[in-house]
């Protein structure tokens, strides 16, 4: 399934928008342009709202006819418990995070050890956890420790724009995840050179314009033979001027579910 996430609304969710749009808002304009999933990631306001608060959004997303997903950072043991509970307000069977969160690094043993802890009660509940592709940890290492956890409701959220960072080539990093991988982020990524020619900046691309093969990754992974949603975001730069970013933004969006749609069989 085709999804949108609180990133493709980053702007528009923002202090810098005119009227930041609320969480409610983004369920309303997702559905006014037929996309049926949501997925809540990283969006602040989430873990701080009232239990009245968070009913109510679930509420506005069921009326609306939404699937929706959850994502967070960090693997404490206590916080994915947190978002557990969340999950069953929303109904959501899927949760992204990372290995590291805000306040933690846990060393590689230790994930595996919190991990363990854990995904027991994301098994009885039937909600996935999928960690994701980034820069912090090389892939391989995420790889080996979701491995030796061993449980089908582990795997991974794949980014492969998140791992140019760590010098690995995004190709290589969806080969190596494809049997792992839960739920992917669609966002395209290109360089540009910087002003002066000094250098160069590593920023987000309209889908379909930048360095992204996602071609490659819809032949190797096959996510709609095998259920595995595509959540849209972007890393859209500030444009200068509120209405010129928040334009693009909408524009970025647009484009994506085009590309996404024009490639369903």
């Amino acid at each position: 399934m085709i999804g949108l996430g609180t990133y493709a609304y980053f702007w528009q969710h923002s202090d810098r928008a005119p009227e930041p749009l609320s969480l409610i808002g983004a369920f309303e304009d997702t559905r006014a342009q037929g996309v049926d999933l949501f997925q809540i990631c990283d969006y602040a306001p989430l873990e701080q709202m009232t239990d009245e608060e968070l009913h109510a959004a679930a509420a506005s997303a069921r009326d609306l006819g939404l699937t929706i997903e959850l994502g967070t950072k960090g693997i404490d043991p206590a916080h994915l418990a947190r978002l557990l509970e969340l999950a069953a307000i929303f109904d959501a069977q899927v949760v992204r995070s990372m290995l590291y969160g805000p306040d933690s690094r846990p060393t590689l043993v230790k994930a595996e050890t919190w991990l363990r802890d854990s995904i027991r009660p994301y098994e009885s509940a039937g909600v996935t956890l999928a960690l994701e592709t980034y820069e912090q940890v090389p892939t391989a290492d995420l790889i080996a420790v979701i491995e030796r956890v061993g449980s089908p409701n582990l795997g991974i959220c794949l980014d492969p724009a998140n791992v140019v960072a760590q010098l690995e080539n995004p190709k290589t990093c969806v080969e190596q995840t494809t049997a792992l991988t839960k739920n992917i982020h669609v966002k395209d990524f290109a360089f540009a050179r910087q002003p002066g020619w000094v250098g160069f900046t590593y920023s987000g691309a309209a889908l379909g314009t930048g360095l992204h093969d996602y071609a490659h990754l819809l032949a190797t992974v096959r996510p709609r033979e095998r259920g595995i949603n595509e959540i849209v975001e972007h890393w859209l730069p500030w444009q200068d001027d509120a209405e010129t970013t928040i334009r693009t933004e909408r524009e970025w969006t647009r484009t994506a579910l085009e590309y996404l749609r024009s490639t369903a069989s």
